[in-house]
């Protein structure tokens, strides 16, 4: 070995011990540090846990440390690796878009549920284009439009789906329903801003785009401007499906109702807080 040459196994460990500042859970700690060394090395993570002998180049090494003082200042996972995993689909994101979340597969889910057989759906405020781009590939018979106010964000977007071979989405740039053509839409679908803008919890999300984060003092602003305006846009019998704050179901039921939804419900993520709120027009 060279001189001053470092070995795999030699930088997780050193990695971990960086890390520990964050006081995380220790499988979850060796866990990142294996993320971003093999990202620093581009290898698999499996090729680290079988060769921590192997000696790690100096460029890659310096790499690695300089993610790991970025992830210990709180940077998410996903930017520092760009990189990030939604309904089987490998995903770019940066921070012009929102990191996917398992609890917006519940907004995917729905609409496979709800959507009829030939569907023209809108995804508004698509970000990286998750949810349209995992109902393209399990649906590829629908009318898919998505729609985002940031052009970087659709940039995102757009690159994921040349990636992913996923040529049959419309992209639009626009806020909301003023992206959106003429016509009528058996589905829209969207994960807007809900947080509020007093929240602690802004700052924990502070490297993620707070423009697709916040919305008012009680961050149900962006909910009530897509549950009033849907009906303009959707057939007779279309749905309208939103995800929200984990305390936001009844507000949001509320909304639908009061702009004449009917069969108004809400369904539970994976820790039984309620999340995706639909109606039928």
């Amino acid at each position: 070995m060279t001189p001053g040459a470092e070995t795999v196994g030699a930088l997780l460990a050193a990695g971990q011990q960086e890390l520990r500042q964050r006081q995380a859970d220790a499988a979850l700690l060796e866990l990142e540090a294996q993320v971003l060394l093999a990202h620093a090395l581009d290898v698999s993570r499996s090729v680290l846990v079988a060769h921590p002998e192997r000696v790690v180049p100096a460029r890659a090494a310096s790499d690695y440390r300089a993610l790991l003082r970025r992830r210990v200042l709180g940077e998410p996972l996903a930017y520092l690796t760009g990189r990030r995993e939604f309904w089987s689909l490998e995903l770019e994101v940066n921070p012009h878009v929102l990191i996917p979340r398992p609890e917006t597969e519940g907004l995917v889910e729905r609409a496979l549920a709800l959507g009829p057989g030939s569907a023209r759906v809108a995804d508004l405020g698509t970000g990286s284009g998750a949810i349209a781009l995992a109902l393209a590939r399990e649906r590829p018979d629908w009318q898919l439009i998505a729609t985002d106010r940031s052009p970087a964000a659709l940039e995102v977007a757009q690159r994921n789906a040349a990636r992913l071979g996923i040529p049959s989405i419309r992209w639009r740039l626009g806020a909301w329903f003023e992206a959106l053509p003429a016509g009528e839409f058996d589905l829209i679908l969207s994960n807007p801003p809900y947080v509020a803008e007093t929240d602690a919890a802004l700052d924990a999300l502070r490297f993620e785009p707070q423009a697709a984060l916040s919305a008012g003092p009680d961050g149900l602003s962006c909910l009530r401007l897509l549950a009033q305006g849907a009906p303009r846009y959707l057939r007779r019998g279309g749905w309208l499906i939103l995800e929200h704050g984990a305390m936001q179901g009844a507000a949001v039921r509320a909304a639908l109702v009061a702009t004449g939804f009917t069969h108004v419900r809400s369904h539970p993520d994976l820790a039984g807080h309620e999340r995706i709120t639909e109606g039928q027009g």
